[in-house]
C-alpha cells in the first residue's frame, strides 16, 4: 500500500482538462446507485459531443477521459477507498454551492499533481495577486523534472482550474488572476479537505494551522477548527503536540472499499 502511494505521489497522472461538470455527473451517477460499468457507458455516450468527431481520436480521448473521472469517484486507489466513500457522502447532503471543494479534495488525494499545481499558484497569487504559467511549469519541472511533459500537463491542471472558474485569464496570454473566494464553513468539510490534503502530501503530516491556511487549497476559505474537534469528526487523523500552538495532524493507516 506505501509503494503505490509513493507512486502516485511521484506520477504526474492528469494528462488532460478535468472539467468540473464531467466530475458532477459521474458523482451523481455514483449516487444514484449505478456500477462501474454503467458509469462507465453513460459517460462515454454522454462526454462523445466534446471530443473530435474521428473514431479512433474519439475513443483513446473519451476513454483516458473516462478513466481520470472514474479514478476519482468510482474506482479510487484502495487507500483512499474511506475518503472516497465519506466524499460521496458529502456529496450526498451538501448544498451545491459546497460541493465543488469536494470534488476538488478528492482529485488533489487521486492526483497529488493536481495539488502541487495548485499549491504554486496559491502561493504565487499571495505573492502578486496574478499567476504567470511559465512560472509555475518552471517551478513544477524543478519538482517533477526537466520534461516538456510537465510543462504540458500543468497547462491541463491551469485550463482545469479556469474551466471550475478558481482561475481567471487575465490580460496577457498565459496569466491568471484568481477567482472570488469560495467560503467553507460545513466542519464535516473541513475536516475531510484536511484529510485529503494530506493523502496529497509525501510525508502524510503537517501543522493544523498550514492545513488550514494552505496554498493548495486556494480557492477555499477553510473555517478555522479546532484540533480536538478535527479528532472527533475525522478518526482517520492522529494528532501529536509539541507545545500549546504547535499542532501536528498525521494520517492513520486506513483502507476502504470504493463506493460504487
Amino acid at each position: 500500500m506505501t509503494e503505490k502511494r509513493d507512486r502516485r505521489l511521484t506520477q504526474i497522472g492528469i494528462d488532460r482538462l478535468v472539467r468540473l461538470k464531467w466530475l458532477e455527473k459521474t458523482a451523481s451517477l455514483c449516487l444514484a446507485g449505478n456500477d462501474a460499468q454503467s458509469i462507465a457507458a453513460i459517460l462515454r455516450s454522454d462526454l462523445r459531443e466534446h471530443f473530435q468527431t474521428d473514431e479512433s481520436v474519439v475513443r483513446g480521448s473519451i476513454d483516458k477521459s473516462i478513466t481520470v473521472l472514474l479514478k476519482v469517484w468510482v474506482k479510487a486507489p484502495a487507500d483512499l477507498g474511506l475518503l472516497q466513500s465519506e466524499g460521496v457522502d458529502l456529496l450526498r447532503r451538501l448544498p451545491q454551492k459546497d460541493r465543488i471543494a469536494v470534488h476538488w479534495g478528492m482529485v488533489m488525494a487521486v492526483y497529488p499533481f493536481w495539488a502541487s499545481v495548485a499549491a504554486q499558484v496559491g502561493r504565487l497569487l499571495r505573492l502578486q495577486g496574478s499567476v504567470g504559467a511559465m512560472h509555475v511549469q518552471r517551478r513544477l519541472r524543478e519538482q517533477y523534472g526537466e520534461r516538456e511533459t510537465v510543462s504540458r500537463r500543468v497547462r491541463y491542471v491551469l485550463r482545469s482550474f479556469v474551466d471550475w472558474g478558481v482561475l481567471s485569464e487575465a490580460k496577457g496570454q498565459g496569466t491568471y488572476g484568481d477567482g472570488p473566494p469560495l467560503p467553507v464553513d460545513d466542519p464535516p468539510l473541513t475536516a475531510w479537505l484536511i484529510e485529503a490534503s494530506l493523502h496529497a502530501r509525501a510525508s502524510a503530516a503537517a501543522p493544523l494551522k498550514d492545513l488550514i491556511d494552505s496554498p493548495s487549497l486556494f480557492p477555499f476559505r477553510l473555517k478555522q477548527v479546532h484540533a480536538d474537534s478535527l479528532l472527533r469528526i475525522c478518526p482517520q487523523i492522529d494528532l501529536l503536540r509539541h507545545g500549546l500552538d504547535d499542532e501536528m495532524v498525521m494520517l492513520r493507516r486506513q483502507s476502504g472499499k470504493p463506493t460504487c
